[in-house]
């Protein structure tokens, strides 16, 4: 029994020492990538989900019941207020003008003369949403002929802990689900006053006007992924000029509602906070234990804990406030995600936890 004991021990130290070893000479093998400090932009971006939808939607209700003679508009279709939209002839008259038609066409065309259709009149500016009935179809009071709308809106709730973020007059960007490459810019009108609760988070409504007309994505390429694929993102110096630009009113060049539709969702990007021509990091750089913050840093071949003090976030990249200086280089592991300048990449021999060895050569 003592010799199986024994046998057992010896193979737990055995393969104890040969795990060990290859983790060790893992660890000591191990790519790292060093990142020079530079200054960059840091911009964190909230993302509110919305529809388009209209500012007024107006259903348009005959005052007579009766059969529809000829509708003269098309959905799309811009209206003036005042303008007919269409000939309704009232119970009586269909009849009537049913009865006379049996008689003859000269009887027919008399009584068409003698007893008018009834014109719907559009009651403001604007253009038609849905078209709901045909020539020939009757109708009560309470049908509704075609609907009209003044004008598209996007519609968005923003979360009661981000509402501090969103100003009335405030710039933001907007992109369809329809049309995921095309984006144009909004202005902020009108916050809600009372809040809605919606999976019990409390949300308000937050109606934005499209000021500028969609001419296709407003960024290069890597602008465009970056955009698309986070919610919050790192802006590089040389993009962060493009980026801006998107924030910027520009005066309306063609009519956006050639492609916005009553109903289509939407995503409304908002500027919540933003640094500039600051010291920056990847996150994946910052070893946080819960106390303190600290980067490995570089200096005369040899890597030192550096404590430092941190600022805005955008998930990805942060802010550095304290504890280094542009050109210093940091180095985190290879295969981490990193979107700045990179120096050489090299093997740094004799790298094991960064809490052990590398700190007792200070």
């Amino acid at each position: 029994m003592k010799k199986i004991i024994i046998i057992i021990i010896v193979l737990v130290l055995v393969l104890g020492t040969i795990f060990y070893i290859f983790k060790q000479k893992n660890i000591k093998n191990k790519k790292m990538v060093e990142i020079k400090v530079y200054y960059g932009d840091i911009v964190s971006v909230i993302r509110l989900n919305g529809s388009v939808e209209p500012r007024n939607r107006l259903p348009i209700k005959p005052q007579i019941a009766g059969r529809i003679d000829d509708i003269l508009v098309v959905e799309g279709q811009k209206v003036k207020k005042g303008e007919i939209i269409a000939w309704l002839s009232s119970s009586e008259r269909a009849a009537l003008l049913d009865i006379a038609k049996s008689q003859g066409e000269q009887e027919y065309k008399k009584w068409q003369e003698i007893y008018k259709p009834t014109p719907i009149i559009a009651p403001l500016d604007g253009f038609i949403i849905v078209r709901n009935k045909e020539p020939g179809q009757t109708v009560t009071t309470n049908d509704n002929i075609v609907v009209m709308a003044d004008e598209l809106i996007i519609k968005a709730f923003v979360d009661e802990t981000d509402l501090r973020y969103v100003k009335l007059g405030q710039k933001v960007r907007v992109s369809l689900d329809a049309y995921p490459d095309i984006k144009f810019s909004g202005i902020v009108e009108h916050i809600a006053y009372e809040s809605n609760e919606i999976s019990n988070v409390k949300v308000y409504e937050v109606k934005i006007k499209p000021v500028f007309s969609p001419t296709g994505s407003f960024f290069s390429s890597p602008m465009k992924d970056r955009i698309q694929r986070k919610p919050y993102e790192f802006i590089p110096r040389s993009e962060r000029k493009e980026f801006s630009k998107s924030f910027v009113y520009q005066k309306r060049t063609e009519d956006i509602s050639s492609i916005l539709r009553s109903g289509m969702s939407s995503t409304v990007e908002i500027i919540a906070e933003e640094r500039r021509n600051v010291l920056v990091l990847p996150t994946t750089a910052i070893i946080d234990t819960g106390k303190e913050k600290y980067v490995l840093v570089k200096k005369q071949n040899k890597v030192i804990k550096q404590q430092v003090e941190t600022g805005l976030s955008d998930g990805k990249n942060i802010e550095i406030i304290n504890g280094l200086s542009e050109g210093d280089v940091v180095v985190v592991t290879q295969g981490k995600i990193y979107s700045g300048p990179f120096s050489s990449s090299s093997s740094i021999r004799g790298y094991q936890n960064p809490m052990s060895s590398f700190f007792r050569r200070q």
